[in-house]
């Protein structure tokens, strides 16, 4: 049973989905203090809010069961992130919920800015007629810049291309053949600022976007520019802004959003004429409630129901039907950083990951992730999981290089790991069995096919014989039984390597007695 809390507002279709299924309880608690949902959040595996509550690191503290959030909305400045990867926690938000609302609310401030309706509506209903003073200007062949060409962005594009404007868009993961393919001329910001009549910003509110707009950008636009924002407070600069208006630099804003909200009454932004705002309501509208709800509410579900993780802002997205075939591997890459960390000696620097065969055609990020939950498992134990340890891994200074190669060598698929530590540097590769299970198949130079499960007995020894009887007969006279066994070498009485799985643990007496064995150069105990 699955306990899920509700802290914000969620529309009934939302809370259906959540309340139909059979594992989950769901608790939907409205308008808690911080101190009050601090107080009860740690009896909850998942939490889903809009924008109202504020999940800071001091709740993701207290979180203690907490797997999964859910945010009913695009933004996650509501949401500490880091706090939230740290502690492991998925967090998802729905960024095509509200894309349709948001889009329709920017082309109705870009409008209502064109034609001073605002103004228009409130002196008319004054009693006055004052034609003459709201002449404005058309949309048709004025250019359009678009700061962030993602799903609103595109479909801001995609209508004001319908009003006839020209598009220009600056998006620095945009391709110039991608943008010619919409209609759309990619430029850089420079470019889009000195060129466009309008100017719309949609872009996350992130380190590097945060006062985008500013002192500087605002003398590269034409003094007839209109420049709109829907995205969030704080890409546009508001005390730059209220200067250019001021100085003529620009002739008008329209604003969805504030840097603080509700912003100050006395703000100048409020007072001036060409200056249009709403207050954040590009996600208000029935629709996008519903919608928004729905997709939070399905996109928790899975997670918590193994289903697939999709939408998440600190995992990669994996559907149901690509989850059904990347898990199989998912598991072989946990395995196999788990054994690997478990063999090797010292601290590590780095580690270089490679993947090859038809696996390199998906997205390996969650492979990536798994292994080095493995790797770094035996030694930090359940604080780390697969949200956390990349940025743990870094915070350790281990250097993570991954590379993809379509040569299978002698495997259809292999995922190979070189470990370099301050005293060695090791080699492990692993590889799915017919059955679709995982298989240790290389150590260093040596070729192996071991299951990685259970208690694992690994030697280095001489390849001489009587080895594996005399091994075979100790672990019986301690009641112990040979599950499976491999071994691989490279020539005849050199070097080699033995891998028994066996069905108890080995004690620390048994396991000095086997390193007091004739020819055995290394002996540990591995469980997986």
């Amino acid at each position: 049973m699955f306990k899920i809390l509700v802290s914000d507002s969620l529309s009934e279709e939302g809370l259906k989905i959540l309340k139909g299924n059979k594992d989950f309880q769901v608790d939907v608690k409205i308008g808690m203090k911080p101190e009050e949902l601090k107080a009860v959040v740690g009896d909850y595996d998942a939490l889903l809010v809009r924008s109202a509550t504020k999940v800071t690191k001091d709740i993701i503290a207290a979180a203690n069961k907490l797997k999964v959030i859910g945010r009913a909305g695009v933004g996650l400045d509501n949401v500490d992130l880091p706090a939230a990867t740290e502690r492991g926690i998925v967090v998802m938000n729905t960024p095509a919920g509200n894309t349709i609302s948001t889009c329709e609310q920017t082309l109705s401030l870009i409008l209502s800015l064109a034609r001073s309706i605002p103004l228009a509506n409130s002196t008319t209903k004054a009693g006055e007629w004052r034609r003459s003073k709201f002449m404005g200007v058309e949309l048709y062949q004025k250019t359009l810049g678009v700061v962030g060409l993602g799903k609103i962005g595109s479909e801001v594009a995609k209508r004001a291309i319908s009003f006839g404007m020209k598009v220009l868009a600056y998006d620095p993961y945009l391709s110039r053949e991608a943008a010619q393919h919409m209609g759309i001329e990619a430029v850089e910001l420079n470019e889009l600022l000195k060129t466009a009549d309008f100017i719309t910003v949609h872009v996350p509110l992130t380190e590097d976007t945060k006062y985008l707009i500013s002192d500087e950008e605002f003398t590269l636009m034409k003094k007839t520019c209109r420049v709109i924002n829907c995205a969030r407070g704080g890409i546009i600069e508001e005390k730059a802004l209220i200067n250019a208006l001021k100085e003529g630099k620009i002739a008008g804003a329209a604003l969805d959003v504030f840097e603080k909200e509700p912003p100050d009454p006395n703000s100048e932004l409020l007072k001036m004429d060409n200056v249009v705002v709403s207050c954040h309501l590009g996600a208000s509208t029935e629709e996008a409630q519903v919608n928004v709800a729905i997709e939070v509410a399905e996109c928790v579900r899975d997670f918590l129901s193994g289903k697939g993780i999709r939408n998440a802002a600190n995992y990669p997205n994996i559907e149901p039907e690509l989850y059904k075939i990347l898990q199989p591997y998912i598991i072989m890459a946990e395995k196999l950083g788990d054994f690997s960390g478990q063999i090797i000696e010292g601290r590590i620097n780095e580690i270089s990951i490679q993947y090859s065969g038809d696996i390199t055609k998906y997205n390996t990020a969650s492979l990536t992730m798994a292994l080095v939950k493995g790797l770094l498992k035996p030694v930090l134990k359940d604080t780390v999981n697969f949200i956390n340890a990349i940025p743990i891994a870094k915070t350790r200074g281990i250097q993570i290089k991954e590379t993809k190669t379509l040569v299978e060598e002698d495997f259809v698929n292999l995922i190979s790991l070189k470990i370099t530590t301050d005293k060695e540097t090791r080699k492990f590769a692993a590889s799915l069995s017919p059955k679709r299970e995982p298989r240790i198949v290389k150590i260093d130079d040596f070729y192996v096919e071991a299951a990685p499960s259970g208690y694992l007995l690994t030697m280095k020894n001489w390849d001489k014989p009587g080895i594996i009887g005399s091994i075979g007969t100790l672990l019986g006279k301690h009641n112990i039984n040979i599950a499976a066994m491999t071994f691989g070498r490279k020539i005849e009485g050199g070097e080699a390597v033995s891998l028994l799985n066996v069905d108890s643990p080995i004690s620390p007496e048994l396991m000095e007695k086997i390193k007091k064995l004739d020819n055995i150069l290394a002996v540990k105990v591995i469980k997986l």
